[in-house]
């Protein structure tokens, strides 16, 4: 089953990155939040990409082609050019990456990469969030209830911490940046049966807007709850607090 990654927006609420790379090329530890994405499918066997790319998609594309260089030792040949890998790791991911559109929506993206899926059921996700979301029981629970679409429902973070008060205003609990208990959201990491794809009008369709809310009208529209870990990145806060868990030991790496 092909994983499509949503890489192509401008990413604006990022901006102090993102001037300079795709909000998807971010670094958390040292890696773009995207390989983090792909490393967490890959960890589950799911390893054949679709990029759905657009703005600044030659630095992606630029990244993936160079891949196996920046992260190997290898003996290059001057004056024939030929290069020789010495070490580094063996990823076995196929990546295909295609440019969906700078101005594309994001059911626009998915709908021009129809032709690269074969009439196959396929997985997307945004570029943007982490999980530990176990990728197998996903795909059971929605190869279960024989749905067109399973969206994976979360609860986010609490921006700030949570006070219990008593009537009289005394603080009874404390709980800083707690996991809040109520607002199911969709987190991403979707499951899609092709037919799906004839919701999709065309580039200024928004997939959260009228594909899923005519899918959830028809009862073809399943949620998978997810009490684990996900964190979305759309500040520098957020950027920030993926770094500071990537050094106490990530709760997305498998």
């Amino acid at each position: 089953m092909k994983t499509i990654i949503l890489a192509g927006g401008f990413g604006t609420r990022l901006a102090e990155y993102t001037d300079l790379v795709p909000k998807p090329m971010v670094e958390i530890g040292g890696k773009p939040i995207l390989w983090h994405i792909m490393n967490h499918y890959a960890s589950y066997g799911y390893n054949d990409f679709l990029l759905a790319l657009g703005y600044k998609a030659d630095f992606i594309k630029d990244y993936f082609s160079n891949i196996a260089l920046r992260n190997s030792d290898f003996r290059l040949n001057m004056s024939t050019g030929e290069c020789e890998k010495l070490s580094g790791p063996q990823n076995d991911w196929v990546v295909s990456l295609i440019d969906t559109g700078l101005n594309s929506m994001t059911g626009g993206r998915i709908k021009r990469l129809k032709k690269h899926l074969n009439g196959e059921r396929f997985m997307v996700t945004y570029g943007d969030g982490l999980s530990n979301i176990n990728i197998d029981e996903l795909v059971s629970f929605h190869k279960s209830h024989g749905k067109m679409v399973t969206i994976s429902a979360v609860r986010p973070t609490a921006r700030f911490g949570e006070l219990v008060l008593s009537e009289t205003g005394q603080v009874e609990k404390f709980k800083e940046k707690p996991q809040v208990d109520q607002g199911w959201i969709n987190g991403g990491f979707m499951i899609v049966e092709p037919e799906f794809l004839d919701l999709i009008e065309n580039d200024s369709t928004v997939l959260e807007k009228a594909p899923l809310e005519t899918a959830a009208e028809m009862g073809e529209l399943m949620s998978y709850c997810h009490e684990g870990f996900w964190q979305c990145m759309d500040s520098k806060r957020d950027r920030d607090y993926l770094n500071e868990l990537w050094e106490k030991g990530a709760p997305w790496v498998s």
